[in-house]
């Protein structure tokens, strides 16, 4: 809609997960590192955790970009409750069968694992969105950990989710399985010079040929979103918006305080209030 009039290649704000256009700011660099430290130190459990839009979906599609063709990965992404439908997600994901009872599906996992690590194969396990598996699901994936062969981790384990899947791990009934996690990492908001650097990283990224948001449009930017990339990316997009109807080439503080102004009275995001912003 804006991007030929402000002379961009494409949209710079998407809100989709876009491993193309990663601002490696202080937070995801040592998120990723962690995430490849846990990986390379073949790590039983890899935790990420993260409010919602920090980012975290968008690491993982970077990561499985760069995971070595000699490694097998199963990606699960919705919320299995109970041993039985976890165990069936799992083999699902590896592109195993997936019927049968429990201890079917146990020893089908188990001689798939010894399998692979017998033909040189390694197996990672990556289920996003971890904060809503329930304590028994969670405590399962503990249980799934000690298939091994020898002193030789044959099955890793990578969770990301929001801070409640932190809460949870912090639970007394989830010591042990705390005791397991060798690599995590939180992702906490940017701060105010990092939403500046990350809205002109993502336009330099399509092709900005100068600058697009004023300081203080970024500032006050940084102060609705709360420093959360997801939330950056819905106001800025609009900002665009409505600088392209406008026909303003330059985002100023007004426009972002009309966009944030009709964002708190018609959308459904939360973001802050500007009312103490001179």
């Amino acid at each position: 809609m804006y991007e030929a009039y402000y002379q961009l290649r494409e949209k710079p704000f998407s809100i989709l997960p876009d491993p193309d256009l990663i601002y490696w700011g202080r937070m995801h660099t040592m998120a990723f590192t962690m995430l490849e430290f846990g990986i390379m130190n073949n790590a039983g459990f890899t935790v990420i955790t993260g409010e919602i839009g920090s980012g975290k979906t968008t690491l993982l599609r970077y990561l499985l970009r760069r995971i070595s063709p000699s490694v097998t990965v199963g990606l699960i992404s919705s919320s299995p409750q109970g041993r039985h439908e976890l165990l069936q997600m799992i083999l699902m994901s590896l592109e195993q069968s997936f019927e049968g009872d429990y201890p079917i599906l146990f020893k089908r996992l188990q001689d798939f694992l010894h399998g692979q690590f017998a033909n040189g194969r390694r197996t990672i396990l990556i289920i996003d969105e971890a904060q809503n598996l329930e304590p028994e699901a969670l405590e399962h994936l503990r249980m799934l950990s000690n298939i091994n062969a020898d002193k030789f981790q044959i099955l890793q384990l990578i969770l990301v989710g929001q801070p409640q899947l932190r809460d949870a791990l912090m639970a007394p009934k989830l010591h042990q399985f705390a005791q397991r996690i060798s690599s995590d990492f939180h992702l906490s908001p940017l701060d105010s010079k990092e939403v500046t650097k990350y809205i002109d990283f993502r336009l330099e990224a399509v092709g900005a040929r100068g600058l697009l948001f004023t300081a203080e449009a970024c500032a006050l930017i940084a102060i609705a979103s709360g420093g959360i990339p997801r939330m950056i990316n819905v106001l800025c997009d609009t900002a665009l918006v409505y600088g392209f109807a406008g026909e303003r080439k330059i985002v100023g503080q007004d426009i972002v305080r009309e966009v944030i102004a009709d964002k708190q009275q018609h959308s459904m995001f939360p973001f802050k209030s500007l009312s103490s912003t001179p």
